[in-house]
């Protein structure tokens, strides 16, 4: 037998193998179900209530902001906030 003949053989082993198992094991999703936007907030939600500081949570301290945290391959880490929108990242 030559090296392809070899290759084609485990890949066919292989292929017989993986349809034995799937057919024995039970069936699972194909895809996971997708994961429901959060709701948003209710009409009628009061306002923040502002803290001892005068301002707002909403204004709030960048200092006190989870940073989103990202790191690139030089080991800098994102300091955007958590979640941002923006495509890029700015390391520092």
């Amino acid at each position: 037998m030559s090296k392809m003949d070899n290759l084609r053989a485990m890949r066919e082993a292989k292929y017989a193998e993986a349809q034995k198992r799937s057919a024995s094991a039970p069936s699972r999703p194909a895809a996971r179900p997708p994961v429901a936007p959060p709701a948003p907030a209710a009409k009628g939600a009061a306002a923040p209530a502002a803290s001892p500081s005068g301002v707002s949570p909403a204004e709030g301290d960048t200092a006190t902001d989870e940073l989103c945290g990202h790191r690139n391959m030089s080991g800098r880490t994102c300091t955007r906030e958590q979640g941002h929108a923006a495509k890029s990242h700015r390391y520092s």
